[in-house]
């Protein structure tokens, strides 16, 4: 039995007290306080960890101006803030020990949008990709754009000063803010925007905070200008701190106090909105993907690419080429990078065209495939190929892959991985193949790997050495490498942080700018903040105080990490390894990753934080010397008493008056999941949550009691085959209202499934395929065995939707071949998924045995329900050693036509040209991504037209949606994505590969629809 956790760091009474003073004066947002709230807050996308005190969710500004106008009251003036946007910052920016302010769950709407003037105004919260989307229709973009770009926050990007690909045409994010709202400690609200430098003096002269501001920030810009213009390097790239370089024009008579707070990384005000110019959508784009034998060599090859005057230009070495060629992104990309025979491609320059004038686009590219053509004649450079993509669709599938290549890195092999810390170093583009060729030499002393992508036309590329934060031996790495790659860009006239801003490394600023320079950052810090109440230790102290910068050996989570032991480091590696690269926050609702952290927008709700609170469970568990693998394995020898339920039921007793458990919080995180596995496949880390979820569900009803909804879902494979023989009797009972209510109340059913009436052996009495048995095809030989299909059942469609199983065996019927229906075997995924996992076993187990001898065989067997299917190839493998599995495969339904396509005989009928429209199951398109052009090929083939269309998760997810608990959630995960293409689609049209998707459909809409195979029995 696990023990109980409650030894975690309380929230101090000061901050308490804080809080309750908030929400007495009005406060509309959230406050979270529980550990699990804060631990979420903890982290980022870098190597840091450090625990916040609470954690505040305002809904406007005016919940801003509350929580600054509060926080000056005398009482709480030793409290620290710290912004915070989508957390996918690398160096730490929104990490600190006092209460963060969150404007990601509320703050992100769209305030207003003027396209004769192109500028929109925004709140902070609103996602970088949000805004494109919302944009696009209008013919504008929001140009600045990174790799996070679909969960990084505008108030993120501008606190960061943020930028990346183009950033050569298009700059950085504070050269497209046009002004700002913000808030300063004590209420005081700040519009800024550009105006003549004698308004501003003007201002400066009048007795409030914001007239000090200008005139602090007037004289001492002016006073030191002169030093200004000579510190401040000449790069694209320069990120500050405080632009004092850019608060006055170049002739002085234009004076922005916006440009002091981008890049200020929260150390000055909470930024609430901006207003922001747009640009308008290039009409044509062209890509071309330039390939190398040499790394070294694509980068020296950049000044010639720049210089044929191209929009950007990305570079990937073969370490993120390898890595992405084993992750899904690149069943996208692999036709627009093909391989190039005999040769090894080390490394890959991606160079964008983009404009409105499309034949001068044309001539530009064909002046550069002319000159590349030549170089691969000659066998010069190191190019030895390209490809042009003209396609909008297959560029932003190129980028999707480039952008993915952050996490990516964090997937590679062994206990060391490439790490951020000093990764976005620049240098002058000039400057940079010798540079790199230094670093990594440097690395080379120390023995370590690393992987290499950046932004070459503007002289950054993103280096990441691969470190084990768990030994302390590569943690100390991080500042004697830090200390030596800030000497290294000194000497090629760059700089440590050329695009994801300074965070814990700031403590090297007066490095750069000299120690006269740095304090008129700190002079700025003091007219703002001069009490360092805001998100000290970034950027700089004020002046007149002494408090220590953040180190770049701070508390990281490897700090953390190493105490749990290697033994269960290794054995819970999916939670262990995410990195914190937050693609699981992904805005887009039509995507299929993490659809509860979508539906409830809480980080405790999704991949990266129910790995975070995992890790922290096992760290907890650890300091309690308890050996959770013995444990595991004792669970399967121990069989049940009553001792041990009377133990669970005390427990629970205690838990229901309210004794803490840190266990619980981990537990309302976990069953939140709806186990679609999308994360598997779509993190670049491959988080595969299900997995570890299932783990500690066994581990914590050891101590707890399990709801009685958990035990008819775990049994569910048990008794439907009995009721399956009356289903008139049963559906009867199901459609009583109080039966309904009952269930609702009492064991939180809701809304179940009628059963199949008549039932499938009663549709296929008579049918060859339910008389041939296994036993009479053993004694067939191999050619009698070649037209054979075998029909895997699955507990949902052969008892709940009879009529599709029928439909499938005619359809084999029709191809001239012979179906075959095996007899029902349980599969067991909702033991998994509840975590019953000794029982998952047993029931595993005893399938496997049963279908290895149908394999035995050697003729398809196919399965017609995804998640049925897809469990026996993951679960099945997880859960059973690979004798015990064996070598069966069952096929879904598209995969095994797919493979006889040219074999079969179709009257190929084109006379109808209307659409259908394919809803596939999202466990099935993440896991199988050629699945829509897989079920388009077979239909092209029957003769008809299939649309793929792009949704999100269903929100029905087996037995999820069914449950009570689950039900809001369920409904409004159906909401998100597929409800909207629905609306806009013929019903009769629409096509689902999914039991659950089909079931969902059918709830909420009041239509069934249909699944792919039937329309194909139909056309024959």
């Amino acid at each position: 039995m696990i023990p109980q956790i409650s030894h975690v760091p309380n929230i101090v009474q000061l901050v308490a007290t804080f809080l309750e003073a908030l929400k007495a004066q009005g406060f509309t947002g959230d406050t979270a306080t529980s550990y699990a709230d804060r631990l979420i807050m903890s982290t980022d996308n870098s190597i840091y960890q450090l625990l916040p005190a609470a954690v505040l969710f305002p809904r406007s500004t005016e919940d801003v101006v509350l929580i600054a106008r509060v926080a000056c009251e005398e009482s709480f003036n030793h409290l620290i803030f710290t912004p915070r946007g989508g957390g996918t910052g690398t160096n730490g920016q929104p990490l600190n020990q006092g209460i963060i302010v969150d404007m990601s769950r509320y703050m992100n709407r769209i305030l207003e949008f003027n396209p004769e003037e192109r500028w929109v105004r925004v709140e902070a919260g609103v996602i970088k990709d949000q805004l494109n989307v919302w944009l696009k229709p209008y013919g504008f973009f929001f140009s600045p754009e990174l790799s996070t770009s679909n969960r990084a926050t505008l108030g993120g990007m501008i606190n960061t000063d943020a930028s990346g690909q183009g950033s050569l045409v298009h700059g950085k994010t504070s050269d497209h803010v046009l002004g700002l709202r913000a808030v300063v400690l004590g209420g005081e609200v700040l519009n800024t925007q550009p105006m003549a430098t004698v308004m501003a003096e003007k201002l400066a002269r009048e007795d409030t905070l914001e007239g000090r501001l200008y005139q602090k920030i007037l004289t001492r810009c002016r006073e030191q200008r002169a030093l200004i213009l000579e510190k401040f390097p000449k790069l694209n790239r320069f990120l500050t701190g405080y632009d004092l370089l850019h608060v006055f024009s170049e002739d002085m008579q234009t004076f922005d106090l916006t440009r002091i707070l981008c890049g200020a990384e929260g150390t000055l005000a909470f930024i609430t909105e901006a207003l922001l110019d747009i640009t308008p959508l290039p009409k044509v784009r062209r890509l071309v993907n330039i390939k190398y034998d040499s790394f070294d060599l694509a980068l020296r090859n950049a000044p010639f690419i720049v210089e044929a005057n191209a929009l950007s230009v990305e570079t990937l070495d073969s370490t993120v080429l390898n890595l992405a060629r084993k992750d899904i992104v690149w069943h996208s990309v692999r036709n627009l990078i093909t391989d190039v025979p005999d040769k090894v491609i080390l490394g890959l320059n991606i160079v964008e065209f983009a404009g409105d004038d499309e034949e001068l686009i044309e001539q530009q590219i064909s002046l550069l495939c002319a000159k590349l053509d030549a170089l691969i004649v000659q066998r010069q450079e190191g190019v030895i190929g390209y490809q042009i993509c003209q396609d909008l669709e297959g560029i932003e599938l190129i980028y999707n892959m480039r952008k993915k290549a952050v996490g990516l890195l964090g997937n590679a092999e062994g206990r060391a991985k490439p790490i951020p810390f000093v990764e976005d170093t620049v240098v002058p583009p000039e400057n940079l193949a010798d540079y790199i060729v230094a670093f990594r030499k440097l690395l080379d002393t120390y023995r370590l790997s690393y992987g290499i992508f950046g932004h070459i036309d503007a002289g950054v590329l993103h280096v990441r050495p691969a470190l084990d934060m768990c030994d302390p031996q590569h943690e100390r790495l991080i500042k004697i490498l830090s200390d030596e790659v800030v000497a290294l860009t000194i000497r090629y006239g760059g700089l440590l942080w050329g695009e994801h801003g300074k965070g814990f490394r700031a403590q090297y600023s007066p490095v750069f700018f000299g120690e006269t320079l740095f304090n008129e950052l700190r002079h700025i810090k003091a007219a703002f903040d001069p009490e360092n109440r805001m998100n000290p230790g970034k950027i700089c102290t004020p002046v007149g105080r002494n408090e220590t910068m953040m180190q770049v050996d701070g508390v990281t989570r490897g700090t953390y990490d190493r105490r749990i032991p290697f033994a269960v480091r290794n054995d819970w590696r999916g939670a262990i390894d995410c990195n914190g690269n937050g693609l699981c926050f992904n805005f887009d609702a039509h995507s299929p990753m993490c659809p509860s952290m979508k539906i409830t927008c809480n980080r405790i709700q999704s991949p990266k934080g129910r790995a975070s609170l995992t890790r922290e469970w096992l760290r907890l568990l650890a300091e309690q010397n308890v050996n959770l693998q013995q444990l595991e394995k004792q669970l399967q020898e121990r069989t049940r008493s009553l001792w041990t339920f009377i133990g669970r039921v005390r427990n629970s007793w205690h838990a229901s008056k309210g004794e803490y458990d840190f266990s619980h919080e981990v537990y309302k995180s976990m069953v939140s999941c709806l186990a679609c596995k999308a994360c598997s496949t779509q993190c670049p880390i491959k988080i595969d949550v299900p997995n570890f979820r299932s783990r500690f569900l066994q581990l914590y009803h050891t101590r707890y009691l399990r709801p009685v909804s958990d035990y008819i879902v775990a049994n569910v494979e048990s008794y439907i085959p009995i009721i399956a023989k009356a289903p008139k009797i049963f559906n009867f009972f199901l459609r009583r209202p109080w039966i309904r209510k009952f269930s609702k109340n009492h064991i939180g059913m809701v809304d179940l499934p009628s059963f199949s009436s008549p039932s499938l052996q009663q549709v296929l009495r008579g049918h060859s395929a339910v008389n041939m048995t296994l036993e009479k095809l053993e004694v067939l030989n191999i050619k009698q065995l070649a037209n054979y299909v075998l029909v895997v059942q699955d507990p949902f469609t052969s008892f709940y939707e009879a009529r599709l199983i029928a439909d499938f065996i005619r359809l084999i019927d029709k191809l001239g071949l012979h179906p075959v229906l095996l007899p029902f075997m349980p599969n067991g995924k909702a033991q998994h998924v509840k975590g019953f996992l000794q029982r998952f076993a047993s029931t595993a187990g005893k399938t496997a045995d049963f279908l290895n001898r149908a394999a035995k065989l050697g003729i398809p067997m196919v399965g017609v329900d995804p998640a049925t299917v897809l469990c026996y190839r993951d679960e099945y493998k997880q859960m059973l050693c690979k004798k015990r599995r064996g070598d069966f495969h069952i096929q879904l339904v598209h995969e095994w036509l797919y493979d006889i396509l040219s074999t079969l005989d179709i009257a190929n009928n084109k006379s109808n040209i209307e659409s259908w429209y394919l809803f596939a199951h999202c466990t099935e398109v993440t896991t199988l991504p050629n699945t829509p052009n897989q079920w388009q090929e077979i239909f092209s083939r029957f003769g008809a037209k299939l649309e793929n269309i792009n949704v999100g998760c269903c929100g029905m997810a087996g037995t999820y949606g069914h449950e009570s608990k689950n039900f809001e959630n369920s409904m409004g995960i159906y909401g998100l994505s597929w409800h909207p293409r629905l609306q806009n689609l013929p019903s009769q049209r629409c096509l689902a590969t999914g039991f659950s998707c089909r079931n969902q459909v059918k709830r909420v809409e009041g239509n069934s629809i249909l699944h792919p195979l039937q329309v194909l029995l139909k056309m024959l």
